[in-house]
């Protein structure tokens, strides 16, 4: 069933801004199907513009909806945002939106600050889309489960699960690499702001419910993160600040052979992870259970545990014993 009541006609708001982090800029545009490209060029991501431009307009927009409305935590950021991917209604507050819209999408990237953001939509039964990751706290977890079980329609991914290399690389059986025995991917900027990049890059190869544990043996700098898996299978995620270089290149290592995979079409991830919030506005169906973003927190919970604690290992049974 329907999470909106005219799903040919869905209306969202863009809900929130950090520093780092133009989303609000680049998602508006990929819904709204159009973009003003002088103001766009202007919004201090220059990839934004950059990855934009180089599709044929009739890639851009997702049938059905818009994002008619626009609050950042700056109000000349709302403004701006609004200009450059023409949304009509700029609000002075979050809470202005209740009644205007039919579901919020919050894309910011601040585990810590989630359930703030998201509390007074949630609370009032509309459909929240909330980027990565959704949270970083045992706490936050708790109350995200707590919602999650009272029906509330949450979700938030990372775009690497709707990545095009890593959906092609999950499609292969891998025969002839014999059993898999490591995975790695690389990626930049922080554990808590990153890290479930390269954990959702990675997580749809191997089963759900079957990771073991995780140990953060690096540094906030510099994390270097070991998760062990049921199936027999390491995990290794170096998350190092400066690392762009590297930015999402997984690799699969089995008993035979192995092979590589990099992630490069930013668009089509971000394009697909936002049709699979309208297509869950449309049918109420989730593309996937709520149990795997709760496990991929927990994940990300324990490398920070892990690396506070001098590189413990953490059991994900630890954390389970805290919700």
């Amino acid at each position: 069933m329907s999470l909106v009541s005219n799903p040919s006609n869905i209306r969202l708001a863009m809900v929130g801004m950090v520093e780092g982090n133009g989303h609000p800029y680049s998602w508006s545009a990929i819904i709204n199907g159009k973009y003003n490209s002088q103001v766009m060029a202007d919004c201090g991501y220059p990839v934004i513009p950059e990855y934009l431009g180089a599709e044929p307009k009739e890639n851009l927009g997702i049938e059905g909806a818009r994002v008619t409305h626009v609050w950042c935590d700056n109000p000349k950021d709302a403004q701006k945002v609004a200009r450059a991917t023409y949304i009509p209604n700029v609000v002075d507050r979050p809470e202005a939106l209740i009644g205007q819209v039919d579901a919020v999408i919050i894309p910011t990237d601040k585990g810590g600050e989630h359930i703030r953001r998201a509390r007074p939509f949630v609370e009032i039964g509309l459909p929240v889309f909330i980027d990565k990751p959704l949270c970083d706290k045992v706490d936050d977890l708790r109350q995200f489960l707590a919602w999650s079980e009272a029906g509330r329609p949450i979700l938030s991914t990372s775009c690497m699960r709707y990545a095009k290399e890593f959906v092609e690389a999950r499609k292969d059986d891998f025969r002839d690499m014999g059993s898999l025995r490591l995975v790695t991917m690389t990626m930049c900027k922080s554990w808590e702001r990153y890290g479930i990049h390269a954990l959702e890059g990675v997580y749809p190869l191997l089963p759900s419910g079957g990771w073991v544990s995780v140990a953060n043996t690096g540094t906030e700098m510099a994390n270097v993160v070991h998760l062990r898996h049921r199936d027999g299978v390491e995990v290794v995620l170096p998350v190092i600040a400066d690392l762009f270089g590297a930015f999402g290149v997984m690799s699969l290592f089995g008993t035979e052979g192995h092979r590589s995979f990099t992630f490069a079409d930013t668009f089509f991830a971000f394009k697909a992870q936002l049709v699979a919030f309208i297509e869950y506005l449309k049918t109420g169906v989730r593309p996937f259970p709520f149990d795997e973003t709760a496990e991929l927190m927990k994940m990300v919970i324990a490398g920070i545990r892990s690396r506070d604690e001098d590189g413990r290992t953490v059991l994900l049974d630890e954390i389970d014993s805290e919700l």
